[in-house]
């Protein structure tokens, strides 16, 4: 019935997309896209950003390509998942953070998905790897526009097992649950690898979602061994090396692309999902008690905060494009964030979705090729259980929600990018300003998260 119900909402809906005048000649084809997500990497958790993590491959894609050294998202997996496949704030939709209950899905079922428009357009839609928006299959990924759907439904599993942390089945190939042997690194890039060489001459949108730095951690020796003499913390060597490994399967997926002669057509996506975690407990309930506490895992630095928070280190993440011939290496240092894809991508491929998507994110195409030097001052708007921040400008507001009344911090970024400094007494006309501008956003919240009828 859910699928039923779908198939005629989305029928109704997808005529409100209108293909632009640009066609795509034989020598000119769609361009492929893929979007990379991993699961906690810390603004320093990269080598471009910290030299003792070693991610050669991410940094030669982030040097030959765009840098987007102010680059948001949500606070946790799920409120991103569903922010960059809505193109619109988790908030909308009740997701303040990682969903949970197998009744639970996270986008009402006549959302019209980034791969719903993508395969609109005749492109190959797959996942490979983390969903985490609907945790059985009926709910999954191969209901919202992706057509081959691989890796786990649920919020994080053991690399080895591919079991959620309470035994959960979760391990699937188009919506049937599979058992493989195998870490779970370099399974999804296999998957990635294999829709890239067997997609054909038809464009393909690929959305490789690792499960790794995420908690809980098992590594060969081959990746920890690389950490010898440069880190000693044995919870963070193991976050290194988990890192290092996952750099070492998008480096597959490169090659892959070289192989197939697809690299000069495709634009890729990296962006992690959130800021990293200080660390985890590793309560006994959990994963048979197989894993041992990690009390140094991500490492946000110079932000402050951490996962779950809406200071910087907490949503302000490691991302950049490269697309060779297309791209120039270049940084900019423009606040984007993660709703801004689904509009650049449509815009890319010549859709311009109409005003009832109600998408709001920016098209930042202008901004990635340099015909637009800085973007004109916008909000950016986020949502949590207990919290809710605006950035407008080099301004930013958190306010922290309390039933008798709430409390309000002001920061200037550009003057204090650590946010240190509480402005919200000393100007009092600018936060009375973004209150009004934070309340207007979140009155168009849904306090409603959706469900289904389990089976």
């Amino acid at each position: 019935m859910f699928q039923m119900n779908r198939i005629i909402l989305l029928a109704a809906l997808l005529v409100l997309t209108t293909v632009l005048g640009r066609s795509f000649a034989a020598d000119n084809p769609k361009p492929n896209v893929i979007v990379i997500i991993p699961d906690d990497q810390g603004f320093n958790d990269i080598g471009y950003h910290n030299s003792n993590i070693i991610t050669p491959n991410l940094d030669d894609l982030a040097e030959t390509g765009v840098k987007l050294e102010t680059h948001y998202v949500c606070t946790t997996c799920s409120p991103t998942r569903a922010a960059i496949i809505s193109g619109r704030p988790p908030s909308r939709y009740g997701i303040l953070g990682p969903i949970g209950g197998v009744s639970t899905l996270a986008l009402p079922p006549d959302t019209v998905t980034l791969a719903d428009m993508l395969h609109s357009a005749g492109y190959l839609t797959a996942i490979s790897g983390k969903w985490h928006l609907g945790l059985r299959p009926e709910v999954g990924p191969r209901q919202y526009g992706f057509e081959s759907t691989y890796g786990y439904l649920h919020g994080q599993i053991d690399p080895y097992t591919h079991r959620y942390k309470f035994g959960d089945e979760t391990w699937h190939r188009n919506d049937k649950f599979i058992k493989e042997e195998g870490h779970a690194t370099d399974l999804i890039t296999k998957e990635a690898v294999r829709v890239i060489k067997t997609s054909g001459d038809q464009p393909f949108f690929l959305y490789v979602t690792y499960s790794v730095p995420h908690y809980p951690l098992e590594e060969p020796d081959k990746w920890l061994d690389m950490y010898d003499g440069i880190i000693e913390d044995e919870s963070r060597k193991l976050f290194a090396a988990s890192l290092t490994h996952m750099d070492a399967g998008i480096g597959e997926i490169v090659a892959a692309l070289n192989q197939s002669k697809k690299r000069a057509n495709t634009l890729i996506i990296y962006s992690s999902d959130n800021g990293g975690q200080k660390s985890w407990d590793s309560p006994k309930n959990q994963y048979n008690g197989k894993f041992a506490p990690n009390p140094y895992l991500g490492n946000n630095a110079p932000l402050n905060g951490w996962k779950g928070d809406l200071h910087e280190g907490g949503i302000r993440v490691p991302a950049f494009a490269n697309w060779p011939g297309t791209l120039k290496p270049r940084t900019v240092t423009a606040p984007v964030c993660i709703l801004d894809w689904y509009p650049t991508i449509a815009g890319l491929i010549g859709i311009q979705p109409d005003d009832k998507l109600e998408l709001e994110g920016e098209d930042i195409w202008p901004l990635l090729t340099r015909s637009q030097k800085q973007p004109p001052e916008r909000e950016i708007y986020w949502k949590t259980s207990g919290e809710s921040a605006l950035r407008k400008g080099p301004w930013k507001i958190i306010e922290r929600r309390r039933k008798a009344n709430s409390t309000f911090r002001l920061f200037h970024l550009i003057d204090d990018p650590l946010e240190r400094n509480n402005l919200a007494k000393t100007h009092p006309e600018k936060l009375k300003q973004l209150i009004a501008s934070l309340k207007q956003q979140q009155s168009r919240d849904n306090a409603t998260i959706y469900r289904t009828k389990a089976k």
